[in-house]
């Protein structure tokens, strides 16, 4: 097994105190890509979409949810669906309201900022949709408009609670900085929501039991499955997906693969 440095970028970590058997590796972050849908009238793609997941390790006294807000969310496998234990529901969700709270919004040429613009108006319009739907819908956003929140591509992150999965920022496509975090009774009904996607791109365990790690992540659908880590690429690793997140692959030797022809040549040799 091969161990490298994570960069904080990439990084999701989540105070998480275990109290028994049942509250250890309880936390799931998902995130979907539908920027890369398969094309109509192709028989396959190396293109994915798809969700992601997490379960976050109970090592850190301070949250980060990095791996949500990274790029102002505008990554292929960013999280966007937290869930967590419902014993540890509270804490975790006041840490992360406070680590968001934390973020600086503003020009991305500014050292102090943290989070900049999305990459089109209409992207953080379909952003801002969604919160307010949920909104609208009962959820409760804890995060107050930033004083750079210019309606347009800058665009105030956002903690929701009291979701589910009637609502479209839980079951489409945000691409933004925006997640919605539900509580979970153990670790099935966990991965039963994991798997409540038509998705299937990542997913990340967190945790210091390895085998217990196995056992979550042969139960998830989903291409990749990471182990106190996320959105990190290994070119010797084949970069998937199942359900529609589409055909094919990237990276590793299967990807070499996908950006080759065979060719092949059927020879008899001709006997007097």
């Amino acid at each position: 097994m091969q161990h490298r440095p994570i960069d904080k970028r990439f990084h999701a970590e989540a105070f998480l105190e275990i109290a028994d058997d049942e509250t250890h590796c309880c936390n799931y972050l998902l995130a979907t890509d539908l920027e890369m849908a398969t094309l109509d009238g192709y028989a396959s793609t190396s293109w994915e979409r798809g969700y992601g997941g997490y379960v976050v390790k109970p090592d850190p006294p301070t949250l980060r949810l990095d791996g949500a807000m990274f790029n102002s969310g505008q990554c292929c496998c960013g999280i966007e669906r937290i869930y967590v234990h419902e014993n540890r529901f509270d804490a975790f969700v006041e840490q992360a309201v406070a680590t968001v709270m934390g973020y600086c919004l503003g020009n991305p040429l500014n050292p102090e900022t943290t989070l900049g613009p999305m990459a089109h108006v209409r992207f953080s319009a379909e952003v801002r949709a969604q919160v307010a739907e949920a909104v609208a819908a009962g959820a409760t956003a804890h995060i107050d408009t930033m004083s750079l929140d210019d309606g347009g591509t800058y665009l105030s992150p956002q903690v929701l609670t009291g979701v589910n999965h009637d609502m479209r920022v839980m079951r489409e496509e945000s691409f933004g900085p925006v997640v919605g975090i539900m509580p979970v009774r153990n670790d099935d009904e966990a991965i039963r929501l994991m798997n409540d996607s038509d998705f299937g791109l990542t997913a990340s365990l967190w945790t210091q039991d390895l085998d217990r790690a196995v056992r979550l992540g042969d139960r998830i659908e989903t291409g990749t499955v990471f182990l106190n880590r996320a959105d990190y690429l290994d070119p010797g690793l084949c970069w998937t997906g199942c359900k529609q997140t589409g055909r094919g692959g990237a990276l590793s030797v299967i990807g070499y693969y996908n950006l080759t022809r065979p060719k092949s040549y059927h020879l008899k040799k001709v006997t007097q």
